[in-house]
C-alpha cells in the first residue's frame, strides 16, 4: 500500500504541529497532495482509468477549497504552506 500509518505520521509530524494532528489545514492539504501526486502517477501508465481521474479531480477541489479556507483566514500559513509544498499560484 502506498500510505501506510507511518507515511502519515511522517506527513502528519514535518507540517503539522505533531505527528497526531491530523486536523490542522496544512497537515491535510500535504496528506491531499501527497496523494495527488500518486494518483497523477497511477494516471500516467493507465489512462482510461475513468475512476481514479474523477477521484483526482476531487481531491484537487479539496486541497483547493483548504488552501482558500487558509488564505482567508491567515495568509502567513497559506504561503508557508504554498512554498514548503511548492504549489504554484
Amino acid at each position: 500500500m502506498y500510505l501506510d500509518q507511518a507515511k502519515k505520521q511522517e506527513i502528519f509530524g514535518q507540517y503539522g504541529k505533531s505527528n497526531t494532528d491530523t486536523g490542522s489545514a496544512e497537515s491535510q492539504i500535504a496528506l491531499f497532495s501527497y496523494r495527488i501526486s500518486h494518483l497523477t502517477e497511477h494516471l500516467k501508465k493507465n489512462r482510461k482509468d475513468y475512476t481514479t481521474a474523477r477521484s483526482l479531480t476531487q481531491l484537487v477541489g479539496k486541497r483547493r477549497a483548504l488552501l482558500n479556507y487558509l488564505y482567508d483566514r491567515d495568509v502567513n500559513r497559506y504561503r508557508a504552506i504554498i512554498k514548503a509544498l511548492g504549489l504554484r499560484k
